[in-house]
């Protein structure tokens, strides 16, 4: 019996993580980050997808006066619970400067958790998998280069979902 419980500790979940940023030096924010995740204790990052470009996205749509973002989406492995990965990644957007005083503002870091293997999450501070992630081709686009066969759940294959949205991003050159 002790050995199983020392086996369920070990246990590791795939999340993917999505970044963007569209203040500063979005590029460097970028980049910094993903080895920042990296460095957290319970945390391995297993891929980074390359910076995308995208509009500036709104509560009532794209908004052409806000500076466009920069975008990635990196696949880790963790021993954290959700919350905690959460919390992990909420430290790292503080280290970065985030302000949050309106929910749609330009930031120098959002730092996302997309999906947390399989699981079905709803409570005030965490929704997984997102709840936008589905309308948004810059964590799509991203994720399904890394992934080709990724599936959000609950809502099914990311490429399906994604087939019409690949205009909406540009990779970073």
């Amino acid at each position: 019996m002790f050995q199983s419980l020392s086996l369920v500790r070990e246990m590791k979940t795939r999340a993917v993580i999505a970044l963007g940023a569209n203040l500063g030096e979005k590029e460097k924010a970028i980049k910094k980050a993903q080895k920042q995740i990296g460095k957290i204790r319970g945390v391995e990052a297993i891929s980074h997808s390359n910076q995308y470009h995208s509009k500036a996205v709104t509560e009532t749509g794209i908004d052409e006066d806000q500076p466009e973002y920069v975008n990635a989406v990196t696949i880790i492995e963790t021993k954290l619970s959700a919350k905690k990965l959460l919390s992990r990644l909420n430290d790292i957007e503080n280290n970065f400067g985030r302000i949050r005083l309106a929910r749609w503002a330009p930031r120098t870091l959002d730092l996302d958790i997309i999906t947390y293997g399989h699981s079905l999450i709803e409570t005030n501070s965490l929704v997984i998998p997102h709840p936008r992630a589905f309308q948004r081709a810059f964590v799509l686009i991203p994720w399904l280069e890394l992934d080709p066969e990724a599936v959000i759940p609950g809502m099914g294959s990311v490429a399906e979902i994604a087939k019409d949205m690949a205009d909406q991003v540009w990779v970073a050159s």
